[in-house]
């Protein structure tokens, strides 16, 4: 269907009017002027292109007869729209606008794009000028930031009072958000901390090496991972929190496990302890973590007292030991309150679109450790822009910051940093670049450790890269591809005699995991054990979900054409997906099977296998994907089954729900004593109904439990 001719045309589905209230008026195939469409325009029909016999005003009400009118297709108007050239006149103009209209204040700017998505966040001095500078024809040296004006179709400042303030809000937006654009810190090697789930109903302590997620209070980091372990055994010894995984405590049986009765939990599973209760002792581990250990001390004394007062010695033995144990600790955590830092000496190296930094931390004047990590997408930034952006992230979620930090001498003005790292130590920090001395030196050598970090990292980046195109090249040569594989999807199926059937699908882009695009299938419908039928499931639903995006269901991984597919297995696995996609009018995609026992590549209409050298790396590269693939259905087939072994009589029931469990443990005291109940027991349990009783009892006479 053509679009123009000579008039003008307009596009409208409905009344509702695409493009966030807009129309794009075209001539041809060039874009005229945008203007709005009332919503209340009534005499639209709907999907129709009609001629406008002159240019449109600033509001158009459109009015077409039907025989003037021409029926688009839902998806013609939607490729229409979604044209570049089409938007980019709605775009600009409204990106023009919002750029007036920003202030000459402090704050932060977010860009987004036409879906919403937060593509950078920034902070300004004087937003007007920063904001308006990423449009103008001296775009910034950023390859990266250069890309940006091409993708924002919508900006948001927020203001601030101060430069400080817009710190913090840069600092918080950017973890929520985690732009692509922005600076992104990774570590070289990662550190343990501390971590308590406060957002949970009933919270954990445990031991991590992350510290990005939402609604966790982490304390760290730590040099030495054993002593995390030992603090958190004794913890656990003086505060009974649940030492089990997952948001949610416990087991679905409503039994207390082990830790209970060695006392090592309260068994909030169960609903031995209060949701208040159990919040005091995490509030307990908190306080203590924070390093106000005499309020504990002073319990765990008093209850030693009391228990030997009374005679109770055994108990009072076990108040003893947890006592001696929370002073060593705390006497632990106070030399290493006492010694933190005297400083931290920070060293930045920067070439290209990547910098190193080293951390180097003196503590009563000695040298414990150094700590290394990169920072991606940094070309272009100076040295007060990276140091202030690694300091947000390094310091921004560590509850120690030593009272002076040592940086390169290039790094301006630090005194807005300087604010925002004393409001984080809640004392005052001085940031200073020193010219002479000992620390000087120090900070020299930081430096040259970054520039050394840096050009191994860029050194062992260049060599992964040609190890994959060599991979690449080698799996086109050997398979007789027509292009490089430069999309590898492969699929596994896992379970055990049966049970808990799962199928996995994991892609590789450019020969690395792209793991946003891994997909898991419950497999459906199967009696038994039957490897080939489930993968041929698994196949068929992921191919009959690649279509274009206009499809109600779209799924990015599931859209994307492989150019290779790899089925984990020999030649029956292969039989089984070829005739599994050969159901669906796909594209030309190249399949081929890896069986692991000498690592046979089986590839369709050729009857022996092919093989390749072992330490090829178009082999290695087939053996990483064959394995994740593995490695992501085990899991998932572990979690299913781990799921289902944890299901008890009462989650067979019907109407029993996790408080309908917890009234009839609490009436019944046991599980043993309440299969032996009869109807009218299970119809005097409190609150239990009459109907949901008779339920519950015909299905334990019907399962042969009572």
């Amino acid at each position: 269907m053509g679009l123009g001719g000579g008039g003008r045309t307009a596009v409208v589905v409905g009344t509702r009017v695409v493009e966030t209230g807009s129309v794009v008026v075209v001539s041809g195939t060039v874009p005229v002027v945008a203007t709005t469409v009332p919503r209340g325009c009534d005499s639209v029909a709907d999907g129709r292109l009609w001629p406008l016999a002159v240019p449109p005003e600033e509001t158009t009400t459109a009015t077409i007869t039907p025989a003037s009118a021409t029926t688009a297709t839902p998806a013609a108007i939607r490729a229409f729209l979604t044209r570049p050239e089409a938007t980019l006149a709605h775009e600009m103009a409204n990106l023009e606008d919002q750029l007036k209209a920003l202030p000459a204040k402090p704050g932060v700017y977010l860009f987004r794009d036409e879906r919403g998505q937060v593509l950078y966040i920034g902070k300004a001095k004087t937003l007007r000028p920063r904001v308006r500078s990423y449009f103008q024809a001296s775009t910034d040296s950023r390859s990266t930031i250069a890309q940006l004006p091409d993708r924002v179709a919508d900006i948001e400042v927020i203001v601030t009072d101060t430069e400080v303030e817009a710190l913090h809000l840069e600092q918080n937006l950017v973890k929520r958000h985690r732009p692509p654009f922005n600076v992104r810190l990774r570590d070289d090697k990662s550190f343990p901390y501390i971590a308590v789930t406060v957002e949970d109903d009933y919270p954990r302590v445990m031991f991590t090496r992350e510290r990005h997620r939402r609604g966790v209070v982490y304390f760290g980091p730590y040099a030495n991972a054993k002593k995390v372990r030992e603090t958190l055994d004794v913890l656990n010894r003086v505060f009974p929190y649940r030492p089990c995984e997952g948001p949610q405590p416990g087991r679905h049986s409503g039994i207390p496990c082990l830790d209970y009765h060695i006392e090592r939990c309260l068994a909030p599973c169960v609903g031995y302890v209060s949701k208040e209760g159990y919040r005091e002792i995490i509030d307990g581990v908190i306080e203590f973590l924070g390093g106000e250990t005499r309020p504990i001390l002073r319990e765990l004394e008093r209850k030693m007292k009391d228990a030997a007062d009374n005679e109770r010695f055994e108990e009072a033995a076990r108040y003893r030991n947890r006592l001696f144990s929370v002073r060593h600790l705390a006497e632990r955590q106070a030399a290493d309150k006492r010694a933190v830092g005297t400083i931290d000496v920070i060293g930045i190296a920067a070439e290209a679109d990547r910098a190193a930094v080293q951390v180097f931390p003196l503590r009563d004047g000695r040298l414990i450790d150094r700590y290394g990590f990169h920072l991606e997408n940094a070309a272009g930034q100076d040295m007060g822009q990276l140091l202030e952006t690694f300091c947000l992230e390094y310091y921004g979620s560590s509850p120690s910051v030593p009272p002076q930090i040592v940086v390169p001498p290039d790094s301006g003005d630090t005194s807005a940093l300087e604010e925002f790292l004393s409001e984080q130590r809640g004392s005052r920090v001085e940031v200073r670049a020193p010219m002479r001395g000992e620390k000087r030196r120090l900070q020299q050598l930081a430096t040259e450790n970054a520039e050394v970090a840096l050009q191994s990292d860029a050194l062992q980046s260049e060599r992964r890269r040609l190890r994959r195109v060599e991979a690449l090249e080698e799996l086109r040569e050997a398979l007789n591809l027509e292009s490089l594989p430069i999309r590898i999807e492969c699929y596994d199926v896992s379970n055990i005699q049966g049970e808990a059937i799962v199928g996995s699908m994991v892609v590789f882009q450019d020969a690395v995991p792209k793991k946003a695009h891994y997909r898991k299938f419950g497999v459906r419908g199967l009696n038994g054990q039957d490897d080939y039928a489930a993968l041929a499931e698994v196949i068929s639903r992921r191919f009959a979900r690649l279509r274009d995006a206009t499809s109600d269901d779209y799924d990015e991984s599931f859209a994307a054409t492989p150019n290779l597919v790899v089925i984990d297995g020999g030649k029956g696995q292969l039989a089984a997906a070829l005739q599994a996609m050969q159901a669906y009018d796909l594209p030309r995609v190249a399949v081929i099977s890896l069986a692991k026992r000498i690592e046979e590549v089986f590839v369709p209409a050729r009857p022996g296998p092919i093989l390749l050298a072992k330490d090829s790396a178009g082999l290695q590269l087939l053996q990483r994907v064959r394995d994740e693939a593995h490695r992501f259905a085990v899991g998932f087939h572990r979690q299913r089954r781990d799921a289902k072994a944890k299901e008890s009589i009462f989650d067979t029931l019907p109407g029993v729900g996790p408080a309908r469990r917890r009234a009839l443990l609490r009436h019944f005291g046991s599980a043993e004593r309440f299969l032996e109940a009869s109807q009218e027991e299970l119809e005097g349990v409190p609150g239990m109904p009459a109907k949901t009783a008779r339920d519950i009892y015909a299905q334990l006479h019907k399962a042969g439990r009572a």
